[in-house]
């Protein structure tokens, strides 16, 4: 059977839910953008409706891959063979309307080479940019090895303006699509109690978000500093302290993400529990 492609989000969770939560942390990002876009609805991250495609050997049996695409970002893959990758990219080159626009590709590292190869040669497009990141998992949280002053806090409705700048300094930072409406993400995760501060002195000096619990899992992320504070441990105590929230929700796997061309994060995460899970990488396409 090839690929199906839906605009539906009902029937890609109905045809996927499980496929999905048997390996929550591999496809740990599927997860979070399907309940995001269940619970605040399919202009979540646009104005621009999402697309969604699994792939199963005959219509009753076993999901064995699954993408969806929220633009302006890249299309997301699941943990999937790299055959099916391949045969994703083509079944995509040869579809018409919303399918057949494939701006970027990201997931796990040998899928996204294998997409990235089949659709090039089929359809001329140069592969631009990209970056490689390595998904990890908490072991066992300790402490950073040199606790910074201050302590950690939940975000309030009162940080709602400092969190929309920060993010958006951010996404500027690490060179990806902005939220197209951050003030309504920030204000979500403030009511869902998602947005970690640390400060110090009374004044907040970075922040660490943790997602819900789905699937037993939940995800750190965005974790950031502005550039005026780095340095002081501030990151490592707001991640140690998102994470030690999420297990206390009853999260059974913490996971967070790191750019692997910053040997820093890479670095405090390990510090603190974390363990790699597996290479990603997220990847560009131009057109001929």
């Amino acid at each position: 059977m090839t690929w199906t492609f839906s605009t539906s989000l009902d029937d890609f969770r109905s045809h996927t839910g499980a496929f999905l939560a048997a390996r929550p942390a591999e496809n740990t990002v599927l997860l979070t953008l399907t309940h995001r876009l269940a619970e605040a609805g399919l202009d979540a991250f646009g104005e621009r409706p999402p697309v969604f495609g699994w792939w199963q050997a005959d219509p009753g049996g076993q999901v064995q891959g699954a993408f969806l695409r929220t633009p302006p970002y890249a299309h997301r893959l699941s943990c999937m063979p790299e055959a099916l990758a391949a045969e994703l990219a083509l079944e995509l080159a040869d579809a018409e309307g919303e399918f057949a626009e494939v701006a970027g590709v990201g997931g796990g590292a040998g899928a996204v080479r294998a997409f990235s190869d089949a659709w090039t040669a089929a359809t001329g497009a140069v592969r631009c940019g990209g970056v490689e990141e390595r998904l990890y998992r908490l072991g066992e949280l300790t402490d950073p090895p040199r606790p910074p002053a201050g302590r950690h806090r939940l975000a309030e409705p009162a940080d709602r303006e400092l969190l929309i700048r920060w993010h958006q300094e951010f996404t500027a930072e690490v060179r990806v699509p902005g939220n197209a409406n951050p003030a309504r993400m920030v204000d979500d995760r403030i009511a869902a109690g998602g947005f970690h501060l640390w400060e110090d002195e009374g004044h907040p000096v970075a922040m660490a978000a943790t997602s819900p619990v789905l699937a037993g899992m939940s995800r750190i992320g965005p974790v950031y500093t502005p550039r005026d504070h780095r340095g002081r441990g501030y990151a490592s105590a707001a991640t140690a302290a998102a994470s030690a929230h999420a297990l206390a929700r009853g999260a059974a796997e913490v996971l967070l993400y790191t750019d692997l061309a910053n040997p820093t994060s890479n670095s405090i995460y390990q510090q603190i529990g974390y363990r790699p899970v597996e290479d990603c990488l997220v990847v560009d396409f131009r057109a001929p």
